[in-house]
């Protein structure tokens, strides 16, 4: 399953140096069967675009309550097995998910990221107007 794990540079930066996100359970979003209800659509690519808005609206949340980060939501995207994901009690989001396993670095398929001229507008919680950047894997050491 793919899943949008919400992150910041620091948390990048950890995962990286550790191999992978340690400390799940995590929440992360995902196509669900909600998310598509909500949308009334079966385009895998604009449920996968919600989804991953979903988890750029978590990052900017926690650049909310990590001021020493430096201001760019951070979204990465990785492939896990269906087994160690399940649907999250969640009313902000209905892509929610809980992804209960590490999320080894081989599991990433990419990241998304703010471009560093929006940081002022990210620090001010003004992202309508940027679209994260898409990022290979072996470009995030980078970042």
């Amino acid at each position: 399953m793919r899943i949008y794990l919400p992150a910041t540079l620091g948390a990048l930066t950890k995962a990286l140096a550790e191999g992978g996100f340690r400390g799940a359970p995590y929440t992360a979003y995902a196509v669900t069967p909600a998310l598509r209800a909500r949308h009334g659509t079966d385009d895998e690519e604009e449920l996968e675009y919600a989804a991953m808005e979903a988890a750029a609206e978590e990052s900017l949340r926690l650049l909310g309550a990590a001021p020493d980060e430096p201001a760019r939501r951070v979204v990465v995207a990785a492939e896990v097995p269906d087994a160690v994901v399940r649907a999250a009690d969640s009313a902000d989001s209905p892509a929610a998910v809980l992804v209960e396993a590490e999320v080894p670095l081989k599991r990433v398929a990419s990241a998304h990221v703010d471009d560093e001229t929006a940081a002022p507008d990210i620090a001010a919680g003004r992202a309508e107007d940027h679209e994260l950047l898409w990022y290979a894997t072996q470009e995030l050491r980078y970042l």
